[in-house]
């Protein structure tokens, strides 16, 4: 897999991550914990495809 292929491949795993919390979000009594965890692998995502991005 080229570095391109795994940046998209991560913006994938991205944006699906933001489709779960959107749902968690809408729900009548979101799981909170579920929310965070969540939100940390988006970021950690994020933090991934910026640094492959910068070199």
């Amino acid at each position: 897999m080229s570095a391109m292929e795994h940046v998209e491949a991560l913006k994938t795993k991205h944006s699906d991550l933001d489709k779960l919390i959107a749902e968690e979000e809408s729900r009548p009594h979101p799981d909170d914990i579920r929310i965070n965890e969540l939100k940390r692998q988006k970021l950690k995502i994020k933090d991934e495809i910026n640094h492959l991005a910068h070199h």
